[in-house]
């Protein structure tokens, strides 16, 4: 059983070679791939995520969580993130592989199985080992990149196992959830939405529970429990993260960036974004362009 596993994930790896430093469309739906990821800081949308070669460390608000080769974990909503990505033992890149969460696939299978209790959150992005026939589901999915004319049939089943997989395992609640229409997760999912299209503007907390449909204190303590922050926290998250892919990818001073994405203050910005990152904007672009570019993890915002 090792050996098959340890071939599926060899085998998974000589695919992921092909993909780009960004994450990669495969042509297969909600399917992508990644090999030796150029920004692991980004906001990750809800999917279940497979470490494939080398590791990574996220910081998720107040969790700091390590991923190796051969564990999945599962995003549940969007979710603001830094992190930094390491090479095998051998020095090889870094790769994986997602699947995007629908959450009517995700019902459809768990056969309409209450929620678990709010205490899977806490636990939500932990590590977790992928079984073997996760990762012989994965491959065969993989597989169809190369098979354009069998994925109409072949993909949407094997999306199914793949998630049903993931049902039987310790990260099953989470999956519930999603796939819940009227649970919490879909109320919190709703302000996250409007914050993440308003990440630049100032708001205040109440129209947003009152959006979810909570009381302040209920929406604070559902919030944090998803993403790990509170709602303010989230929103300086999604700035400083798109304050960075602008200096990285789309150079520009720093002081018109700060601008752009909500600060007042071109001193608070740069002090917050080097608490975050581990340098002063301009050094860090600086880094990037000069291929030092480590993505570090720092202390949460």
């Amino acid at each position: 059983m090792i050996n098959l596993m340890n071939d599926s994930m060899a085998e998974l790896r000589s695919i992921v070679t092909r993909a780009g430093d960004r994450w990669t469309e495969t042509g297969i739906p909600r399917v992508a791939m990644v090999h030796a990821e150029a920004c692991a800081s980004q906001v990750y949308q809800p999917m279940l995520h497979l470490v494939l070669q080398g590791s990574k460390t996220l910081s998720i608000g107040d969790q700091l969580r390590r991923y190796e080769a051969g564990t999945y974990f599962i995003v549940p909503v969007d979710i603001p993130a830094t992190g930094q990505i390491f090479p095998g033992e051998g020095g090889q890149a870094y790769m994986a592989t997602s699947l995007t969460l629908e959450p009517a696939i995700i019902a459809s299978i768990s056969g309409g199985a209450e929620a678990a209790p709010a205490t899977w959150r806490a636990a939500c992005f932990a590590p977790t080992q992928a079984s073997s026939e996760m990762t012989d589901a994965w491959l065969r999915m993989m597989r169809l990149v190369d098979r354009p004319g069998d994925r109409e049939v072949m993909a949407p089943l094997i999306e199914r196992e793949i998630l049903f997989r993931a049902l039987q395992g310790p990260l099953g609640g989470a999956l519930r959830e999603i796939s819940q229409p009227d649970g919490r997760l879909f109320q919190i999912r709703r302000a996250i939405q409007w914050i993440r299209e308003n990440f630049s503007k100032p708001f205040r907390v109440e129209p947003l529970a009152a959006m979810a449909d909570m009381s302040v204190a209920a929406f604070y303590r559902h919030f944090r429990s998803v993403t790990a922050m509170t709602p303010i926290q989230y929103q300086k998250r999604l700035r400083l993260l798109r304050a960075r892919w602008l200096l990285l990818f789309e150079p520009r001073d720093a002081a018109s960036i700060a601008f752009e994405v909500g600060y007042e203050s071109a001193s608070q910005f740069s002090r917050e974004y080097a608490r975050l990152f581990g340098l002063p904007p301009s050094r860090d672009a600086a880094r990037f362009r000069a291929g030092e570019y480590a993505d570090p993890i720092s202390p949460a915002a």
